[in-house]
């Protein structure tokens, strides 16, 4: 315990920048506070802080001491606030962002489910494929297809999906199927506007990574319009197996550089802060997690 009250007076004093004001919004005195940082450091066996009588500075050892301090610290408050969020219903206004395409074909089929567990919860959905604001939009949660999430958010992975190259077999009739990435460069492509690699497409092969930058006709941040102009015959896009899995078991549109596969993207759920979730937002991502388990399960039966 005295290892913890160590590590949180620590921080206080780096935050503060001052014993004093530690002491204060610690409910300490002075000398309580100088006493647990001389003990923590020489406990350690290392000088943590400067001191003069001016101000206070981290020394190299402080700085990772006090990054790893408060990685610990946010931890336990975690696991309190999700205990504390256990212990009470999910209930009020929940405001979600989701992206349009997974929105409509993924989740709709799931909220009717999830009100009948929290009928005391209303939902409020908006889907756009635009990166909104959480905090300033004032969102609780959202939904992101990602390669890795945002580091200014917390985030949760529910799911997963591959980002498919195709194109229709009118299309590849008239302009040949492409066998080695650098010939999509060659070739009409419909762009993705969202993607954070831009125009430049990516691939893992026999040889390792490869990346092809593409020249596309058409861009649009629309993934059902990408999978529209292709069924009409004009170009090769790259989209996830979700928008256009059945297009390709159907044979309407066909996988190109079976050698080769693009990104495996994370689909997440983040929200602003680990402090103080809420029991609708907790329910919600437990509620999603088990829901795309139980379709991976009944998948790989």
């Amino acid at each position: 315990m005295d290892r913890f009250v160590e590590m949180q007076t620590f921080c206080a004093v780096v935050e503060a920048r001052s014993f004093v004001r530690a002491a204060e919004s610690l409910g300490y005195s002075k000398a309580a506070v100088s006493r647990y940082i001389n003990d923590l450091e020489a406990r350690l066996g290392v000088r943590l802080l400067h001191r003069t009588t001016r101000r206070l500075s981290l020394t190299e050892e402080g700085e990772v001491f006090f990054q790893r301090s408060k990685e610990l610290l946010a931890g336990v408050e975690e696991a309190e606030a999700e205990l504390g969020s256990r212990s009470s219903s999910a209930r009020g206004l929940l405001r979600v962002n989701v992206p349009v395409t997974f929105g409509i074909t993924r989740l709709a089929p799931l909220w009717g489910r999830f009100s009948e567990l929290h009928p005391q919860v209303k939902l409020n959905i908006t889907l756009s494929d635009r990166l909104v604001d959480l905090v300033e939009e004032g969102f609780d949660l959202a939904i992101r297809i990602a390669s890795l999430p945002s580091s200014t958010l917390v985030s949760r992975r529910i799911a997963s999906t591959r980002l498919r190259v195709c194109a229709s077999p009118g299309y590849l009739a008239r302009h040949g199927q492409p066998s080695q990435p650098e010939e999509l460069a060659a070739h009409r492509v419909v762009a993705y506007s969202y993607f954070n690699s831009g125009d430049e497409w990516r691939f893992s092969g026999p040889q390792g990574e490869v990346s092809v930058r593409t020249r596309p006709w058409m861009d649009t941040n629309n993934g059902d319009t990408c999978r529209a102009v292709a069924l009409s015959d004009q170009g090769i896009i790259l989209q996830p197996d979700f928008l256009v899995g059945e297009d390709l078991a159907a044979g309407r549109l066909i996988e190109l550089l079976p050698g080769y596969q693009a990104l495996e993207l994370g689909v997440y759920a983040v929200y602003p802060t680990r402090k103080f979730v809420t029991p609708k937002v907790r329910a919600l991502i437990d509620f999603l997690q088990e829901m795309f388990a139980a379709q991976r399960q009944a998948v790989n039966q």
